[in-house]
């Protein structure tokens, strides 16, 4: 009885997390020669309890990506149970993976997790991503794309920075980039290939920032931009045909197959769930892809990010700097698509609010939003929601195209 009792009491998570097996590594201090010690790493997983609350305060009273932000908080909590072996991340950073061994030994979120290793999640958000996006700003006025090109700066910019620190490889340094574009799918997506160790602090930092736009963008908005540039008005966009709409897609697809191939599997799965909403025969599937396909997938999203997670992955002095490349790409990317949008109000005499140009990131449509309200502030009666929404899904297009650029680069 007191055997059974003892087994019991020694398999507890709550034992495993204050004892380890003397002789295991990391233990101290010997209790009265049972063959057990105290963990001396027994702070790190109360250290992520405490990020899992942050995170879960972010998104549940702060309402920060809340859609996001909760199921990694979850899926972070549930990898640093003690005991729990819901996830195993040396299962998939191994040279080579055993996926029948995972199938008959992994646990819950190892079977979640094969969905973003695989590249299966990312490209099922773009295709919901792609059905509720509506690229008539951009098709209406293609010199958005031009915005959306200078605002992926601070992608290459904070690339070179992680590598020149020397804490990172190229290929680590290339997932950290890509937060800049501020498109999550996109930075995992590069991450699961180049940097599967990192994934979850830089999908992490690069969902946090998203969800902290309101906050970061603005002081560079008015810093880059005059008050006469903040007021101007631009003309009302062109209306654009059904048939300009579903062209679009299929173009945009070929082109970029053409000339950046590791970037299609992003933007064929865009470009496809955007042909199901404008074609206007699918209306069943687009209103899938949005609604039940993007829940369901960004739930196993989420959680299984989140698992990745773990204190010994994550509680080291590269996340800190992960954190900190990711907030200067995404401020130096916000500067290049307003940078980029001042030259051509001064190229267009005048024509184009060069607040636009911090729409240019691919955070859909809060980047846009940000637009609007800053020019609200200076001018009430000025509208520029829809002028914001080219720059900002040409974001998209960029992000993803500079992913595939990286993939080209170091895959």
């Amino acid at each position: 009885m007191l055997e059974s009792l003892l087994n019991f009491l020694t398999g507890t998570g709550l034992w495993q997390l204050f004892f380890t097996e003397t002789g295991a590594g990391n233990g101290l201090f010997d209790v009265a020669g049972s063959g057990w010690a105290f963990n001396v790493m027994c702070w790190q997983p109360l250290v992520m309890y405490a990020v899992v609350g942050i995170l879960a305060y972010l998104a549940i009273v702060k309402k920060f990506e809340p859609l996001l932000l909760l199921p990694i908080a979850i899926g972070m909590l549930l990898t640093n149970l003690p005991g729990a072996g819901l996830f195993h991340m040396d299962f998939f950073i191994a040279d080579e993976i055993d996926y029948a061994y995972i199938l008959h030994h992994g646990g819950f979120l190892d079977m979640l997790y094969l969905g973003v290793k695989l590249g299966i999640y990312p490209c099922l958000i773009f295709i919901g991503i792609g059905a509720m996006t509506d690229f008539s700003p951009l098709i209406s006025n293609p010199k958005s794309l031009l915005i959306g090109a200078g605002a992926q700066l601070g992608v290459f910019v904070a690339f070179a920075l992680a590598l020149l620190s020397g804490q990172f490889s190229p290929e680590e340094a290339a997932a950290i980039g890509i937060i800049g574009g501020a498109d999550g799918p996109t930075a995992i997506q590069v991450t699961k290939t180049l940097a599967p160790a990192l994934l979850g602090a830089i999908a992490i930092a690069a969902y946090s920032y998203m969800a902290l736009i309101p906050m970061i963008q603005p002081p560079f908005m008015r810093l880059l931009t005059t008050k006469k540039e903040r007021v101007i008005k631009m003309k009302e966009l062109r209306p654009v045909s059904k048939t300009e709409k579903i062209l679009f897609p299929i173009v945009v697809t070929l082109v970029v197959g053409l000339v950046v191939p590791d970037a299609v599997v992003l933007i064929g799965s865009l470009m496809f769930g955007n042909l199901l909403n404008v074609c206007g025969v699918t209306d069943r599937l687009s209103k899938t892809a949005q609604n039940e396909l993007m829940n369901i997938v960004t739930i196993f999203l989420g959680i299984s990010v989140g698992a990745t997670a773990s204190a010994a992955n994550f509680l080291r002095v590269q996340t800190l700097l992960i954190i900190a490349c990711g907030l200067f790409a995404f401020c130096i990317s916000t500067c290049g698509g307003l940078l980029t949008a001042k030259v051509m109000c001064h190229v267009t005499g005048g024509k184009i609010n060069p607040l636009i140009g911090s729409a240019g990131v691919s955070a859909v449509p809060m980047a846009a939003r940000v637009s609007q309200i800053e020019g609200q502030k200076s001018d009430p009666s000025n509208f520029l929601l829809m002028h914001a929404m080219g720059p900002n899904v040409a974001g998209v297009i960029g992000s993803a195209v500079a992913a595939g650029v990286f993939l080209s680069w170091f895959a």
